[in-house]
């Protein structure tokens, strides 16, 4: 097999795990070395400067000894199989950097032989790329679960980012779709990572993954309520410190199995969640006033606005005199239009005209808010009627369960033509919780 059709097999294997956010480090080109991060850019994004950089996302082989149910790499999926040494994979990133290709590196790798000999051979290929080939870019490392906590804690030196992936939301669906895994096998890295991360923090060295820690999980595949996701989410923000949750609608991938659905789970549904997941990071909300644990986030309005829905008593607010908190909880003013508004405030009062010139998404907002004591939402303010205004035309599921615009929610892989993509300006973003 050809170095060609084994890098196509290992990009088309991990685009899967998902990357698509901000390095979260900064950190300048030094003598003698290739590469530098950027605080944000990573991954088809935009730097502060407009530049649009990207990584390279690769797993090492796809070689799995696991069994895992909802995975491509499963030991009993018929697929190509392949693998990359820790050398091949260093000049290949230095090759695809010195022709500006990418600016990064996402490394992941299936279980082969053991966790700890999988996780020996990432360790070693950062090593090689940091201290043989002088890369000083961007690398987002993935810990193995059941590795060696030493190999794991030597591999978060090198690496600016490590996740460990929880793949399913609960203990139950853990044990049942994978066996071979444990929930300590994967607290227990995410455990030494977050006191890795926390003392640097304290001492100001940050020479041990300065960007921290995220994770995934699979939606979807498990009967696990929204509830149940959102709550474990906001524990492992908590108590973990992680820089990102991320939600994967579940596809179905490789040999159909009676104990996971024959359909791809719903793209609004994840939508939703990274909404939620939104309010708890940026918006000062608890899980436990978003929705109990059985429950599913609505789908015909956004987590938001059906809180405010459910809480006639706290508006409408008054822009004027409403604190911070106040009108960040409400639907249509996003963190920034917040921070204007009491910024505004400061020389003199605002009116509707003001709020819409600030970007306020007053179709929602003026629900919810007065002006100077004036009010132009809904008379009548029953929350049947109010959940009807704020639901949005054409932003419902299609039968299939598919946002409008998304076509179906295939992933790409590198070597994959893009010509049965549909793009549409219209489309939800999944990645974005900003309303």
């Amino acid at each position: 097999m050809t170095l060609e059709e084994r890098i196509s097999i290992l990009t088309r294997g991990a685009k899967y795990d998902i990357s698509c956010s901000s390095s979260g480090v900064g950190r300048k080109n030094a003598g003698g070395q290739l590469g530098n991060t950027k605080d944000c850019g990573i991954c088809h994004s935009f730097t502060a400067d407009g530049r649009c950089i990207s990584i390279l996302k690769l797993l090492m082989t796809n070689n799995c000894a696991f069994d895992c149910l909802y995975c491509l790499n499963r030991r009993s999926a018929i697929v190509p199989r392949a693998s990359l040494t820790p050398q091949e994979i260093c000049e290949l990133v230095i090759g695809f950097y010195k022709r500006n290709y990418i600016e990064g590196l996402f490394l992941s790798s299936a279980v082969e032989r053991s966790p700890d000999r999988t996780m020996e051979l990432l360790t070693e290929t950062v090593v090689m790329l940091r201290k043989l080939y002088g890369f000083n870019g961007y690398i987002h490392l993935k810990a193995i679960p059941h590795a060696d906590p030493a190999l794991i804690q030597r591999a978060a030196r090198y690496a600016d980012r490590m996740s460990v992936n929880i793949e399913l939301p609960s203990e139950r669906s853990l044990k049942l779709l994978a066996p071979q895994k444990t929930k300590e096998s994967i607290v227990r890295p995410m455990r030494l990572l977050a006191r890795s991360y926390l003392e640097e923090k304290e001492s100001k060295r940050f020479t041990m993954i300065p960007a921290g820690q995220t994770t995934q999980m699979i939606i979807g595949a498990s009967p696990d309520a929204d509830g149940t996701i959102m709550r474990l989410t906001q524990n492992l923000y908590r108590i973990y410190r992680l820089k990102r949750v991320y939600y994967s609608a579940f596809m179905p991938v490789g040999n159909p199995t009676s104990l996971l659905p024959a359909v791809p789970a719903s793209l609004l549904r994840e939508h939703r969640l990274y909404q939620a997941d939104w309010l708890l990071r940026f918006y000062g909300f608890d899980i436990e006033e978003l929705l109990p644990p059985g429950a599913n986030l609505a789908e015909d309005v956004d987590p938001k606005s059906a809180w405010a829905v459910c809480h006639p008593d706290k508006f409408p607010v008054e822009i004027n005199s409403a604190t911070h908190e106040q009108l960040m909880r409400v639907p249509g003013i996003g963190a920034t239009a917040a921070w204007r508004i009491v910024h505004a405030r400061r020389y003199g009062t605002l009116d509707f005209e003001d709020l819409r010139r600030m970007r306020v998404v007053l179709k929602r907002a003026r629900h919810f808010v007065t002006c100077r004591g004036k009010y132009e939402g809904l008379k009548n303010r029953e929350p049947e009627l109010l959940r009807a205004a704020l639901r949005l035309p054409g932003a419902g599921p299609l039968p299939n369960g598919r946002l409008p615009g998304r076509s179906g929610g295939a992933q790409i892989g590198m070597f994959e033509a893009l010509s049965n993509t549909e793009t549409t300006e219209t489309g939800l973003s999944v990645l974005t919780g900003q309303f």
